[in-house]
């Protein structure tokens, strides 16, 4: 089973697809997602979220604030900017 995951900022979607795993740095610390995991909404700080595709590559984005949320193996990452 695999997480269904959309990284986007306010001009693009920067990353979507099939993924095993998602980290990311949130204002109460480091995060990792992987599938079946809990309902979750919270709030991004600057730094790295990284996207482990169902293909075994991974990803790193440089983003700046945002939030994420989990339901349902649906991650959604919704940041100002990514670098």
């Amino acid at each position: 089973m695999t997480l269904k995951v959309e990284l986007v900022s306010p001009t693009q979607r920067v990353w979507s697809g099939e993924a095993e795993s998602v980290s990311a740095r949130t204002i109460e610390g480091d995060i990792g997602i992987l599938t079946d995991h809990t309902a979750l909404f919270a709030v991004l700080v600057d730094g790295q979220v990284s996207i482990k595709g169902a293909d075994g590559t991974t990803t790193e984005f440089g983003v700046s604030g945002g939030f994420l949320s989990v339901a349902n193996n649906r991650v959604s990452i919704l940041t100002e900017s990514v670098n």
